[in-house]
């Protein structure tokens, strides 16, 4: 059954905002535009963002995705070396975008992600696919298989660098905002080691980050750029400024100026028009919800990071609710995700965060269960 708890007036109050203003509104250029705030999951602008197009270069986010976790898991090290296939530098060293890697070269896992990350290289991308599970095509179902994890419901990959490949690869603006977020947010240590950087040299030749919004604004350390005759240019792109991030895609541009500008003018919109404002602190008690066969019949939900809702930058007024699908089952850990905090504006989406379980509860024993059915029963 799902659960509604509407927080207290004395809440809504401390949090709401009196004053009410119309959405700010954004015409894009882009043929597909997508942008949304982290800090509270507000989408701000969604132009086309769940048609389904091949995502050129900005395929090869997945493939850093599924290296940093193989790296977070402790199954894949920096220092690891792979061995460029000479079956590999013949088709890939003059393959559009490139690391200048040689036959027979050892690469690092660690200088490969910089040259996939800052360089866009082709080569890079399927010499550390083949290096992590033997084959490209092993690779690609390690993607395939990522994306339905982290709930990419609209993507599919046929290889690891986004080469034209007669539609096999196809992703949706969503789908890839998504996909940087969860790069920001499960990786921290290793997207600020790796996003961001302004050049990459290898084999002596310096190339310079093809990133259009790194120098042009405040804060803006990643994702990826993507352009193919097929696709146009495109970019998913990210910048933080004062604890807030910001998460873009547009796609279809007809040329590399436009894209850029496209991608200034958007961020720029989204931090200048619209603010977020502070609603709990990590760890705040927020509400509470039933449990079921549990050593507890209650447990508080908690914010699990600081969570905001995204106004109009002139305000707006909005209702909270907590949601949950319960009583929630025991047993599971302090932590876990088990409710919803639905945010409300009076004008625009709702905005849903995570609340956490303030405790862990175990499973109930028997005699436990009789007794709290029996308290249940007489509202004890």
């Amino acid at each position: 059954m799902i659960r509604t708890l509407s927080l207290t007036a004395s809440a809504c109050a401390l949090f709401g905002t009196a004053v009410f203003a119309a959405n700010p509104s954004y015409d894009s250029n882009a043929p597909i535009a997508y942008l949304t705030d982290l800090s509270s999951g507000a989408v701000l602008l969604d132009k086309d963002a769940d048609r389904k197009i091949p995502p050129a270069s900005m395929a090869k986010m997945m493939t850093v995705y599924v290296a940093f976790d193989l790296v977070k898991k402790g199954e894949l090290s920096l220092e690891d070396n792979f061995t460029v296939q000479n079956s590999t530098w013949q088709k890939w060293n003059n393959q559009g975008s490139t690391m200048f890697l040689k036959a027979g070269q050892k690469v690092s896992v660690g200088d490969l992600l910089h040259g996939i990350i800052t360089l866009s290289g082709n080569d890079a991308c399927v010499v550390l696919a083949e290096g992590i599970a033997g084959t490209e095509p092993a690779f690609v179902d390690m993607m395939n298989d990522t994306a339905a994890r982290i709930g990419m419901k609209n993507s599919r990959f046929g290889n690891s660098n986004g080469w034209p490949d007669e539609g096999r690869t196809l992703v949706t603006a969503r789908d890839l905002a998504k996909l940087g977020a969860r790069s920001v947010m499960d990786f921290p240590d290793l997207y600020t080691e790796f996003y961001g950087q302004e050049s990459f040299s290898w084999n002596g030749i310096t190339q310079q980050n093809r990133n259009p919004i790194i120098g042009r604004i405040n804060g803006a350390d990643g994702l990826k750029t993507g352009h193919t005759e097929e696709a146009g240019f495109g970019f998913a792109g990210t910048a933080e400024q004062n604890g807030r991030r910001l998460m873009m895609v547009v796609a279809g541009l007809d040329t590399y100026n436009g894209r850029i500008e496209e991608s200034v003018k958007l961020l720029n919109w989204g931090f200048r028009s619209w603010k977020s404002e502070p609603l709990f602190a990590a760890g705040d008690i927020i509400g509470d919800a039933q449990v079921q066969l549990g050593s507890s019949r209650s447990v508080p939900l908690v914010a699990p990071r600081n969570l905001a809702v995204t106004l109009p930058r002139r305000g707006g007024e909005y209702s909270m609710k907590i949601v949950y699908d319960g009583p929630v089952k025991a047993p599971f850990k302090a932590g876990a995700n088990i409710a919803s905090l639905v945010i409300t504006p009076e004008e625009g989406k709702p905005q849903i965060l995570p609340l956490a379980a303030g405790e862990t509860v175990e499973e109930a024993g028997f005699f436990l269960r009789i007794w709290n059915g029996i308290a249940a029963l007489f509202g004890a």
